[in-house]
């Protein structure tokens, strides 16, 4: 949150398990643009933020996976 964002967002998870992480955030056409994250982590709540100033106003996707879990979620950058 907050979605539509200008220029920076914040991205809350938990995780129940230790696991490894991954944050990665593609474009409308599936490329990857940015990796945030990649480490492994302990159980516990979790906030990241992403700056989206580099990059130009759009669609874009941000996708944790963690263990055999992947959840995907559209945010909206306006500048």
């Amino acid at each position: 949150y907050p979605n539509p964002f200008n220029p920076v967002t914040q991205i809350e998870y938990s995780l129940n398990k230790f696991s490894f992480v991954s944050i990665e955030v593609f474009d409308i056409k599936g490329k990857l643009i940015e990796s945030l994250f990649n480490k492994n982590q302990y159980p516990g709540n979790y906030q990241i933020m992403w700056d989206g100033s580099r990059f130009s106003s759009g669609l874009y996707i941000i996708q944790l996976r963690s263990r055999n879990q992947v959840l995907s979620n559209k945010v909206l950058l306006i500048k």
